[in-house]
């Protein structure tokens, strides 16, 4: 493609010794990951807001990431644009033999059980010299509710796994029992905090269990108190108060009235 290309070329053109830009001639891996990071979680902003035109240029500048990245690699000779695009095209048609190849899959769990044991089979094929984990190559630098639903997700794909929701509401109320107790008889910070995070991991596992990204649901959340505290901090502005300053019988009346008005999940 010539737009590729095109864009390739002004990568290639700010990191020129002479000709290039300052500053992105002095980037490297570590100081341009951070952007990425960023530039992926504002593609999922965009994805959230329903805003195409948005999601248009976020995607774009995702993947200025990728051909940053790529140029980097290519000035150590250690890969170029083009190997990267090779290296993703097989692996989507190695792990996707129902649709390139003779497999059959009757199910989408079957075809993520099939993902992550290709998975492992990749990795074993490398060489690592170390035991192969179905947990080893899951990112530490992950959000820590998206962390640990992919965590769930892999070990249900080896049968460590609840069968239906029952069993894992009852363990939320498990966990919330233990978490009461260690309130009511415990000022132990990390105690408090291990019985906390116990409580956080179950109610993960019941948002996989109903099909929910945890972290997009608490995405939505976050975003759905902030526009009704919004509300509130702008009904009390034009009333002349500051927020501060209203007693908790009114702020509480006022946030029910956002609740009933702010449809801030659309």
């Amino acid at each position: 493609m010539d737009s590729l290309k095109t864009l390739l070329a002004i990568m290639a053109e700010l990191r020129h010794p002479e000709r290039g830009c300052p500053w992105d001639k002095e980037q490297d891996f570590t100081t341009i990951a951070p952007f990425t990071i960023e530039e992926a979680y504002e593609v999922a902003d965009a994805i959230d807001r329903n805003d195409m035109e948005d999601l248009r240029d976020e995607l774009g500048d995702l993947l200025f990431q990728v051909v940053y990245h790529t140029r980097l690699a290519s000035e150590k000779g250690a890969f170029k644009f083009q190997d990267v695009v090779d290296s993703i095209t097989g692996k989507i048609l190695r792990r996707h033999p129902h649709v390139f190849g003779d497999a059959k899959v009757d199910s989408p769990e079957h075809q993520s059980r099939l993902w992550e044991r290709a998975k492992r089979d990749e990795a074993g094929e490398k060489g690592s010299g170390t035991p192969t984990s179905v947990l080893r190559d899951i990112p530490v630098a992950l959000p820590a509710l998206q962390r640990a639903q992919k965590i769930q997700s892999r070990v249900a794909t080896v049968g460590f796994d609840w069968d239906n929701i029952p069993p894992v509401l009852e363990k939320i109320r498990e966990e919330l029992g233990e978490l009461e107790s260690e309130i009511a008889s415990s000022a132990d910070k990390d105690r408090l905090t291990e019985e906390l995070g116990d409580l956080i991991f179950s109610c993960v596992n019941l948002a996989r269990h109903m099909g929910i990204n945890a972290e997009t649901a608490l995405r939505a959340t976050n975003r759905e108190f902030i526009n009704r505290f919004q509300y509130m901090e702008a009904k009390i502005e034009a009333n002349g108060d500051e927020i501060d300053s209203v007693d908790s019988g009114e702020l509480e009346r006022l946030w029910q009235e956002a609740k009933q008005k702010v449809l801030s999940r659309k």
